[in-house]
């Protein structure tokens, strides 16, 4: 038969021991399994079980059961290989991004310096390209051609002879400096009409005469190629053309053969 305290909210049934209940009463079998347990699997869920672990957990007697999970214990050395690795690991990490990033800065400065190079090399390119074309000649009338010769005879030329070569060209057409220099005179030039005379950079002179116009003045520098006037008929002459003179000077006298000047800078004339 049962029977009942009258006292407090327990109920107490006979054949029963009855259990000391409070803060001192030690944690039963089910509790202490339960939490080495939870340790147990915080260990596998990062791998060190089965690495680090092994070999200590072979040398662990039987394990308790509880019939739930299998209590696995652990000594201070497993921690200390578990820091271990994680130090070797995290130091690892850093090593290999510190390569990486190495890497990436060799090839960016590889990259500039290629880049560099071929700037440089164009640019060299560039200034030789200038320099041969200002030392280059050309003709002073494209596509035209000599109607008078050099030292030719006649009344016509107060010295007697032909100074210059004249080139056949209709009044209006385009007058071209035969090579680089700087213009020293720009003008009216008597017989010669509107003239302009030229330093080459040479040290020799060239001479445009019977011009329409003179588009260039004393002082300027020229390039081969570049108009500097118009042909025309201005001055001592019977009709429209160019009068091209060389000279060592500047100066009237001083006249070289033009045809042979022209062709020793490469000129086909």
């Amino acid at each position: 038969m049962a029977f009942t305290c009258a006292t407090g909210n327990s109920t107490e049934k006979s054949g029963e021991k009855n259990r000391a209940t409070g803060r001192h009463r030690r944690p039963g079998r089910f509790e202490r399994t339960t939490a080495r347990a939870a340790g147990v699997a915080a260990l596998t869920a990062t791998g060190v079980i089965g690495t680090l672990a092994a070999p200590a957990l072979a040398a662990e007697p039987a394990a308790e059961q509880t019939g739930l999970i299998p209590v696995i214990t652990f000594d201070n050395s497993i921690a200390d290989q578990i820091d271990a690795q994680a130090i070797a690991q995290e130091r690892a990490a850093k090593e290999a991004a510190a390569v990486e990033q190495a890497a990436k800065e060799a090839a960016r400065l590889k990259a500039a310096e290629q880049a560099k190079q071929e700037r440089e090399a164009k640019e060299r390119a560039a200034r030789e390209a200038e320099r041969k074309r200002l030392m280059s000649y050309v003709a002073p009338i494209a596509g035209s051609y000599i109607s008078t010769g050099y030292k030719s005879g006649g009344a016509v030329w107060s010295s007697g002879s032909h100074t210059g070569v004249d080139f056949h060209a209709a009044s209006g057409t385009s007058v071209h400096a035969v090579g680089a220099g700087t213009v020293v005179e720009a003008g009216w030039g008597g017989s010669y009409g509107n003239n302009i005379v030229i330093k080459m950079n040479d040290g020799t002179y060239t001479q445009y005469g019977h011009l329409s116009s003179i588009g260039v003045s004393v002082g300027q520098t020229v390039t081969p190629g570049q108009q500097i006037g118009l042909s025309g008929a201005t001055g001592n002459v019977t009709g429209p053309h160019l009068h091209f003179e060389a000279r060592t000077t500047s100066e009237y006298g001083s006249d070289i053969d033009p045809v042979s000047y022209l062709r020793s800078h490469g000129v086909n004339v």
